[in-house]
């Protein structure tokens, strides 16, 4: 019994020292891989030391000045409310447009991703050739970044909501459609061998055994690009491409501060309202809670 013990105190005693020295390697090499990316983009905390008051001052100036004894006056009082969102007639149909073109991309996007990656996946039985198309394509779809997008599209068809809308449902089909053939490929494959024993065909096997299994998660991940989607709509419309960015952009080079702070005010409220809303049908959908 001791020697057995000795033996096993050794082995452990050497995994261990293993795990401990891959421990130090690796984080010393992402150490490394830090402080060289760092150099490389000229990350310096000295430079944002210095530069932060001017970013607090900018924040400050935004702060609208209210005055209490005329707060609820008129849009004519300067320091009231009404004067602070006299833009809100423009703003709010702007910030109406945004979420419309959101959630626009991201339905579409979500049909479109849906199919592709049943096609991608390694696992359904497409042809090689075409899956390997499918996944070329989503590649080059996600490695464009929104912004790039927007620009092009902002090119070709002009201002408007139409570039916002084709850039990202572009990316968005890139994106999802990577995530749900991950998800496919990852699926149990027993139900899919147990359909396959009784003669099902191969669409009577995705329908059966694998779309029950990844519809929770192609849901959750839908509702979390429709969150994503409405920020990064936002900032498409610094470029021209439509919605409250546009307002922003706007404020932002006129030097209308007080307007700078309350578009963002409103971006923020929507975003916390949509993180909510989506949270709440995520759960009525996937557990059946209300």
């Amino acid at each position: 019994m001791s020697t057995s013990n000795t033996q096993f105190e050794h082995y452990y005693q050497q995994v261990r020292m293993r795990q401990k020295r891959d421990t130090v390697t690796w984080s010393l090499l992402l150490l490394v891989l830090y402080f060289a990316a760092g150099s490389a983009a000229e990350f310096n905390l000295a430079t944002i030391w210095h530069s932060l008051p001017n970013f607090l001052d900018y924040m400050l100036e935004t702060v609208p000045t209210l005055h209490w004894s005329v707060l609820f006056a008129d849009s004519h009082t300067k320091g009231s409310l009404a004067y602070w969102g006299y833009r809100l007639p423009i703003q709010l149909p702007l910030i109406w447009e945004t979420l419309q073109l959101a959630l626009a991309a991201t339905i579409l996007s979500f049909a479109i991703a849906g199919v592709f990656a049943f096609l991608a996946a390694g696992n359904t039985w497409s042809p090689p050739a075409v899956r390997f198309a499918v996944r070329t394509l989503v590649a080059f779809l996600r490695t464009m970044p929104e912004l790039a997008w927007a620009v092009i599209f902002v090119m070709a068809f002009g201002i408007g909501a139409i570039p916002g809308f084709l850039a990202l449902t572009l990316h968005t089909i890139g994106s999802l459609t990577k995530l749900f053939y991950e998800a496919v490929e990852s699926a149990q494959d027993r139900p899919v061998r147990g359909l396959a024993a009784c003669g099902a065909t191969h669409l009577q096997r995705i329908r059966f055994a694998l779309w029950p299994q990844v519809k929770p998660i192609f849901l959750s991940y839908g509702f979390m690009r429709l969150e994503i989607n409405f920020r990064s709509s936002t900032i498409l419309g610094l470029v021209g491409a439509g919605g409250i960015g546009q307002e922003l952009m706007t404020n932002i080079k006129l030097d209308r501060y007080d307007q700078v702070s309350i578009t963002l005010l409103l971006i923020i409220i929507v975003v916390s309202l949509l993180d909510t809303l989506s949270g709440r049908l995520r759960q009525w959908v996937l557990e059946g809670k209300k």
